[in-house]
Formats: structure tokens, C-alpha cells, sequence
């Protein structure tokens, strides 16, 4: 079942154009990693999808084809989720309070009642192992402590749409593992549908089953990481020469690039001969 879906959008800034003409399909049960070089248009396709950035032309629609745009903020609040790139940390709360945030799209305007609200902060502590921390504040933290109280926020807002913008950004390597092992096991356990941009193309060829590129505002290949992500499409999307194996500890594709500085050597050494 397709669950969220953009037709031929196009998305830009202050009248230049930064997304043209995107068309993608996420399905249920799925993880999408949207990868491509730096100003590619990832993020800004992630925030029109999220309805945070309203295309020029196109439309997002929901798996009932009703446009994204023309529900209620809280009404769509209760369908998909958006891990933002950026978030200040509140200063003078606790973790139980920030997760508590995620319940927002739930409450009444008038009395505040959420009959749900505590079974779904704490089964989303819980599941980001976060429970031992919830008395602390939020200011204290980590950043590998602190992206996880972000996903517990979001998983708090209990929608099947989870959508992830760079969420292993400033974070050592354990720590980003970490983030995306958890990730995997909201997908698996939970059945949610998650889209992340990733910089990282083993990270993503490991998590992911479906795999977009990005590059220059336009979708240019998408498809099962192993089809995919190929030494020609490393070379021509990211002006990388690599060679692409096999995971030892997945199977899935991996990128070995090139050594740039020691190929340079090189050629300034053969002219260097033949001159």
C-alpha cells in the first residue's frame, strides 16, 4: 500500500527552483534512504513531503489521495512525522517533557485530555531506551543521548510515517550505528514506513530497501540498493571514483573509494617522467 506519494514536484527558495519535477512513492513497511551530493535537494524534497515547504507545481498526496495540504496541521500531525535536521535544545525541562511534546496533534484545544498520551510516552521511552533518563533534563545530555530523545518525541506522535531529515548528523560513529540500529527496529517491529536522508552511502545500502538518488534537483535513479548503487552511478552522481562490494557483514553493496591524493601523485609523476 502506497502511504505518502509526491507528483511531479517542484520546490525552490525565493523563486529558484531546487526540486524539479520529483515523483516518488513510498510504501508501506518501507525504508527510503534519499541520498546525493551536497545541495542536491534532499532535504528540501523531505520538507515538502513533511507539507513544511509548499511545492510550486505537483502535489503530496496521502494512501487515500487526498491532498496533504488540505488537512488540518493536527490532522495531519496524526499520519507523518518529521525528524527535523535542526532543533534547539529546550533548556530548564526533562526528557519526559520534550517526548510529551510528540502528544501535541492528540490534545483537545480546550481541556488538553489525551486518553492515550501516557501509554504512547512511555512505550516510546521504552522502545529508544530512554526511560532511564526521563527525569533529567533535556540540556544535560549527550548528542547520541539526544537524538534519541528526538525519536522518542516522534515516536510519542504514533503515526506510520516516519520521515528522518539526516538523523545521524554530529554524531561519532557508535553513535550513529546506534541511531540507525534502533531505526531498523522501529521498521521491523513496528511495521512504520521511514524515509531518511543519509550522507552516508553504506549506511544507507545497509538499512535501507529502497534507495533514492538525488542529483542537481532531480531524481536520477531509485530502486533496491543493490541495483542501485553501482561504481558508474558513484562516478557520474558523485564525481567519486570507487569500487563497490559486497558487505562483509551484510552482503549489501559498499563503497570503497578511490584514492584521490595517491592517483594525483601519480599523474604528476608520469608527466613528470615524460617530460
Amino acid at each position: 500500500m502506497n502511504v505518502l506519494s509526491g507528483h511531479a514536484l517542484d520546490v525552490g527558495y525565493h523563486g529558484t527552483t531546487v526540486v524539479h519535477a520529483a515523483s516518488l512513492t513510498l510504501t508501506a513497511g518501507k525504508v527510503t534512504a534519499l541520498v546525493g551530493p551536497n545541495g542536491s535537494g534532499k532535504s528540501t524534497l523531505l520538507r515538502a513531503l513533511a507539507r513544511l515547504h509548499k511545492p510550486t507545481c505537483g502535489d503530496v498526496l496521502l494512501e487515500d489521495g487526498e491532498s496533504a495540504f488540505a488537512l488540518a496541521p493536527k490532522e495531519f500531525a496524526r499520519r507523518v512525522t518529521l525528524l527535523a535536521q535542526s532543533r534547539p535544545t529546550p533548556t530548564g525541562i526533562t526528557v519526559r517533557d520534550v517526548v510529551s511534546y510528540g502528544r501535541y496533534p492528540y490534545r483537545s484545544r480546550f481541556s488538553g485530555e489525551d486518553p492515550d498520551g501516557l501509554r504512547a510516552v512511555e512505550h516510546a521511552l521504552e522502545v529508544t531506551g530512554t526511560t532511564p533518563m526521563a527525569h533529567r533534563p533535556v540540556d544535560e545530555l549527550s548528542g547520541g543521548e539526544l537524538q534519541r530523545v528526538w525519536l522518542a518525541t516522534c515516536l510519542a506522535q504514533d503515526t506510520g510515517v516516519l520521515l528522518l531529515d539526516e538523523p545521524t548528523t554530529f554524531l561519532d560513529i557508535a553513535h550513529q550505528i546506534d541511531v540507525l540500529d534502533l531505526c531498523a527496529d522501529l521498521h521491523e517491529q513496528g511495521g512504520r514506513t521511514l524515509v531518511a536522508v543519509l550522507h552516508d552511502l553504506n549506511h544507507a545500502a545497509r538499512y535501507a530497501t529502497h534507495l533514492i538518488v538525488m542529483s542537481k534537483g532531480a531524481i536520477v535513479a531509485e530502486g533496491n540498493p543493490s541495483d542501485v548503487l553501482t561504481e558508474q552511478l558513484v562516478t557520474d552522481v558523485f564525481g567519486l571514483q570507487c569500487q563497490v562490494i559486497d558487505d562483509p557483514e551484510t552482503g549489501t553493496p559498499m563503497v570503497i573509494p578511490a584514492r584521490r591524493r595517491a592517483r594525483s601523485r601519480e599523474l604528476a609523476l608520469d608527466t613528470r617522467v615524460a617530460s
